[in-house]
């Protein structure tokens, strides 16, 4: 385990009551964020937790555990809050074959964090800016959106996987190309009444990217970029990593159906399919990339933004659309993120505050914002490599949410 940003005052001197001295000042972005190429440690500002060094010493030696045990080959920690980053920890290696130590510059495949860091993103300013709207019929903004029921099915059940919709269909072997299977999406029949029943669903994601390709009359890599990715100084986070960044890149699976351990192409057959852009899955980051996007929407649920930050979004609707909405029984779901499961879930944890939002990916990626405590928690892992079987990651996600909150103080 290699530690590469700490700051100490967090879990020292703010623990005493002793305001530290803030380091020399960054100059902001137009996201109110220090540029991307500052150098880490930041100051702690906003509602300021402090954390307690040998409570994250304890949280790293058990990860390193969980790599020696064979859970994940590599990863990357990266905690903070919504004024910066406190602490990052990197463990293990980037794959079986390649032996090199991951650091805080390994990109990563987000697999299902694509839905919560791009498509929701992007929905919740569209819907701010009144060109979306959440209880409006999907064939409203897709006519040949059709099938029994289907005239039913609205923006807000996508976005909390109670369209009815099916979770998953193979369209990299059912369909010839991306037009072809974007088709069959948005003729696939309903499975359930619409609103009856809480099904997670990549069909949905994929019928809600469409949505904002057809509002913004742009592909949807490029509005997130130029709304979100570019804003935020998220420089190492997007679709179709250039073949320049690939040593930088964990590799995922030993895929049968590609014949090869797959790097620097996304892991989802699927979202590979389609062309490696879909709102379900696609994107590529880093552990400081996420943490700019979780500062950012701390800030903006808080409304502490800068007046000037861009993108911006009200704090009520943030607060509003990361909570629980009304829908089937028993569902924990906000708008496009989830919220922890009452009595505790496998990657939420036990601890984490009832306000939390958060999500995982099947590659073996995680990220949980909790408001009320103001703190955020990334961890990015390649737990498919070199094959997905490897489900020894599951509970860890929750313990390492468990031991963050323990060691708020």
């Amino acid at each position: 385990m290699r530690y590469l940003a700490l700051i100490a005052c967090a879990a020292l001197a703010c623990s005493a009551g002793t305001a530290p001295s803030p380091p020399s000042p960054v100059a902001p972005d137009s996201a109110g964020l220090p540029p991307a190429t500052a150098d880490v440690p930041r100051p702690v500002r906003y509602l300021a937790p402090a954390f307690a060094m040998d409570s994250l010493t304890a949280l790293d030696r058990f990860l390193d555990a969980r790599v020696a045990e064979g859970a994940f080959p590599g990863g990357v920690l990266v905690l903070g809050t919504s004024g910066g980053v406190i602490h990052t920890a990197t463990y293990g290696t980037y794959g079986l074959e390649d032996r090199r130590p991951v650091t805080d510059s390994t990109i990563y495949d987000l697999a299902s964090l694509t839905k919560v860091v791009g498509l929701t993103t992007v929905a919740y300013l569209l819907i701010d800016e009144g060109r979306l709207h959440l209880d409006d019929r999907v064939h409203s903004y897709l006519p040949d959106f059709t099938g029994a029921q289907k005239e039913l099915v609205t923006v807000r059940q996508l976005l909390t996987h109670s369209s009815g919709l099916p979770a998953w269909i193979p369209l990299y072997q059912e369909t010839n190309n991306r037009e072809d299977a974007l088709n069959r999406v948005r003729r696939v029949p309903l499975e359930h009444p619409p609103g009856s029943t809480y099904v997670y669903s990549d069909i949905g994601a994929i019928t809600m990217t469409m949505i904002i390709e057809r509002i913004t009359g742009v592909p949807f890599d490029q509005y997130l970029r130029r709304r979100v990715l570019q804003p935020l100084g998220m420089r190492n986070t997007g679709f179709l990593p250039d073949s320049g960044t690939f040593d930088r890149i964990a590799p995922t699976e030993r895929d049968p159906w590609r014949g090869r351990i797959v790097l620097g192409e996304v892991h989802d057959e699927n979202a590979s399919h389609l062309g490696g852009v879909s709102g379900h899955a696609g994107l590529f980051s880093t552990g400081p990339d996420l943490a700019r996007f979780a500062v950012w929407l701390l800030r903006a649920h808080h409304g502490t933004l800068p007046d000037d930050a861009e993108p911006r979004l009200p704090p009520d609707l943030v607060r509003e659309l990361t909570s629980v909405q009304p829908g089937p029984d028993g569902s924990t779901r906000a708008i496009g993120w989830d919220t922890p499961t009452p009595g505790g879930g496998l990657s939420s944890g036990t601890r984490l505050s009832p306000s939390s939002f958060g999500h995982t990916g099947f590659t073996g990626t995680s990220i949980w914002i909790d408001p009320q405590r103001d703190v955020f928690i990334i961890l990015l892992t390649n737990r498919v490599h070199p094959t997905r079987e490897n489900r020894a990651l599951l509970p860890i996600r929750g313990q390492v949410a468990d031991l963050v909150v323990g060691a708020v103080r």
